[in-house]
């Protein structure tokens, strides 16, 4: 990128914590270029982005400095690298970034701009730094290091500039959304345009939780010119050259959401994943994922049918199942709703229906507990907003590829991945949606269609807009008030929800925090 200096990006996908596991990532990405002059790691790649409170107990920090000087005095040879660990300076912990030459620390960066917005809270555990970078000089060249956050502002940037840096290296641990892409493209080219140098961005990848960090590691020449670009939600180990293939909106979802649950399977030692299969969308969807993440052989899907299920839910199932190359039984729950019956006569309504749903969340989990493989739940985020799901029946499972999807979206990505190859039948996406606990029931006897629904959420709570903001774009503001109303009483069903990988700007959880007991409701249904 500048001169004969030859560079590498390591996009490797770390597991947070487990410290010999990525030092062993490191190693082998160094032994790949050792004809490269620098390799560039991504953020905290010691201990994995983000490590959250384990960098408030003092044997983890200790413990990430101790092998990180070991692994460093170990390299007396081979490419420069810049290790990005938890440092401790002055009795305090820090985000940094070392560069590390022929066995030896050259310089320390510590990261100043600490993030403390939506999914970020690294003022919580990190110290920012009170000093800007310094360029470090390598083979005759000066060279700015910028972790992450740093590259938002535009300081850091302009002091390496005035101190004489022919190049800017900035490690990131920036996690997806549908949103980032262009975020991150308008921040670099604010800062190539503002100094004038070449920057080279390293992403991390890999599904953390509920986060999935996607790569797409990329490289700026001074003009502005993009020339190079990592690929999507895949590692990447080589030289700064190269434009990886572009990929539509959907494919990257749909890879976010696989990269997602195989990490949080393989990073987690389950075996497998367990499904309750309905011959509806959202569990279709779901083993397609689960299938391409996995492999079919690690994906067992369970039918539970009541008296109310039809006979196109057993067929569509099936049907799902053989084209995925899936396992499929069935296991009815009729026997355990005769036996509810008796214990509890009365019950009817609305709590006869969800008595179904924990019957078969009970079957799921005795499955997971008899087998190890995980339940793997399956709903979108549009039910998890209004709360159409229950508590201890279908919410149960350890993961939701589904969670931050809306129901819109989980149809658009059922039609792509048919497209890549036919698994979800047709019937699957053009019959009325159902949970099939009473006689001739539909998704729409208690809420709007989803067209309607999913545009007052993302109204709601994507741009934060208020029921009387919703009302003036058109939308009917007694529909507006009611899912309002859902969305709010529901926020305690999302807490005990399963985590599932961020994919829009807004994601419950660690984005969007609402208080369980909230009275504001009240006041806007009033006024």
């Amino acid at each position: 990128m500048i001169g004969t200096l030859s560079i590498a990006a390591a996009q490797v996908n770390p597991i947070v914590g487990n410290i010999a596991y990525n030092l062993e990532l490191v190693r082998n990405a160094l032994e790949r270029c050792k004809d490269t002059d620098l390799v560039v790691f991504p953020e905290l790649v010691i201990c994995g982005y983000p490590p959250e409170d384990l960098v408030l107990k003092p044997s983890f920090i200790e413990d990430c400095v101790t092998a990180t000087k070991e692994f460093i005095a170990a390299h007396t040879s081979g490419p420069a690298f810049i290790l990005t660990t938890p440092w401790i300076e002055n009795g305090k912990s820090y985000n940094a970034a070392l560069f590390v030459e022929n066995g030896a620390i050259k310089s320390v960066t510590l990261k100043k701009n600490l993030p403390n917005y939506g999914v970020f809270d690294e003022w919580r555990v990190f110290s920012p730094s009170d000093r800007l970078p310094e360029p470090v000089e390598f083979k005759g060249h000066k060279l700015g290091i910028v972790i992450c956050e740093d590259i938002w502002f535009p300081e850091a940037c302009r002091h390496l500039k005035e101190r004489g840096a022919e190049m800017i290296l900035s490690p990131n641990g920036s996690p997806y959304s549908t949103a980032k892409a262009q975020m991150r493209h308008d921040i670099i080219d604010a800062r190539v345009r503002e100094t004038g140098l070449p920057l080279l961005y390293v992403n991390q990848i890999g599904g953390q939780d509920d986060l999935v960090y996607d790569g797409n590691s990329m490289a700026y020449n001074a003009r502005g010119e993009k020339i190079f670009q990592a690929p999507h939600c895949e590692s990447y180990i080589g030289p700064v050259s190269g434009l990886a293939a572009k990929q539509d909106d959907l494919e990257q979802i749909y890879a976010v959401m696989k990269r997602s649950l195989k990490d949080y399977i393989t990073k987690n030692n389950f075996p497998g994943v367990i499904i309750g299969m309905s011959g509806g969308i959202d569990s279709a969807l779901s083993a397609a994922v689960a299938a391409d993440a996995l492999g079919a052989d690690k994906v067992r899907c369970v039918m539970m049918p009541s008296p109310f299920t039809s006979k196109d839910s057993f067929e569509d199932a099936e049907a799902c199942c053989h084209a995925l190359g899936c396992s499929y039984e069935i296991i009815s729950i009729e026997p355990a709703m005769k036996a509810y019956a008796e214990m509890l006569p009365s019950l009817s309504g609305l709590a006869h229906e969800n008595m179904q749903s924990r019957a078969r969340g009970l079957v799921l989990m005795s499955l997971s507990n008899q087998t190890g493989a995980m339940v793997l739940t399956t709903g979108n985020k549009s039910e998890m907003a209004v709360g159409y799901a229950t508590l201890y029946g279908d919410m149960c499972g350890g993961y939701n590829v589904l969670k931050d999807v809306y129901k819109t979206l989980v149809y658009k990505l059922s039609v792509w991945r048919n497209s890549v190859s036919p698994v979800i039948p047709e019937r699957i996406i053009t019959k009325a949606p159902t949970a099939e606990l009473r006689e001739n029931q539909t998704d729409q006897d208690s809420l709007p269609p989803y067209d309607i629904l999913d545009g007052i959420l993302e109204g709601l709570i994507e741009r934060n807009r208020s029921v009387r903001d919703l009302a003036a774009e058109g939308y009917d503001k007694a529909t507006v008030l009611k899912v309002n109303r859902l969305l709010d009483i529901a926020e305690y069903k999302r807490r005990q929800s399963a985590p599932g990988p961020k994919i829009t700007p807004m994601a419950f959880g660690r984005d969007r925090r609402y208080p369980i007991t909230n009275g504001y409701r009240f006041f806007v249904e009033k006024s």
